[in-house]
């Protein structure tokens, strides 16, 4: 006797719009529904998947005017991985990476001029290691190191014409100024 069993391939989910999703402590579902959504959401201003309830995989977001605001992966309901950003001019913003939902390693962040405004790196959320912001005409404004998020170690401060701004610059320990 042989004894065949055929199965439906498995359902990716339905496709709905945010009006038809409700929040429920962190979790997603469809208003008519108990059970937590998976599917695709469309909308003007965010797209991407669902899986149990929580975001997961490639997920974009929109400016008002269309313009592409970020783009990036969930993993779990967190952003994970590299993620970048663009300004409602569609010019860039900042570039990133995620663990856990924090930010974590190298990041760039820029002005709405387009200069460099800040680069650095990230541990569980904090910066972290050496920093270097910048003032609006690309003059360094500041250098220093942060440990678990505030400034620790040599900091070194410039004006905008890049003289030496004597008063803050100098050795910090746990965010405080000690010379």
């Amino acid at each position: 006797t042989l004894l065949i069993l055929a199965t439906a391939p498995a359902c990716p989910g339905e496709v709905v719009g945010w009006d038809e999703l409700v929040e429920r402590e962190g979790v997603y579902y469809n208003k008519s529904s108990e059970i937590p959504f998976t599917g695709e959401v469309t909308g003007e201003r965010e797209r991407g998947q669902f899986k149990g309830g929580k975001k997961e995989g490639p997920w974009a977001s929109y400016w008002s005017n269309g313009q592409l605001r970020s783009k990036g992966d969930y993993k779990d309901g967190d952003r994970e991985g590299s993620w970048i950003s663009y300004q409602s001019n569609g010019h860039l913003w900042k570039e990133g990476g995620y663990k856990e939902g924090e930010r974590d390693g190298h990041w760039i962040i820029y002005q709405t001029n387009d200069q460099l405004w800040k680069k650095g790196d990230y541990k569980g959320g904090e910066e972290e290691g050496l920093w270097a912001v910048y003032h609006e005409n690309g003059q360094l404004w500041m250098r220093g190191r942060y440990k678990d998020g505030v400034l620790d170690g040599s900091v070194v401060v410039h004006h905008k014409n890049g003289r030496l701004k004597e008063q803050v610059t100098g050795t910090y320990k746990d965010g405080v100024k000690i010379d």
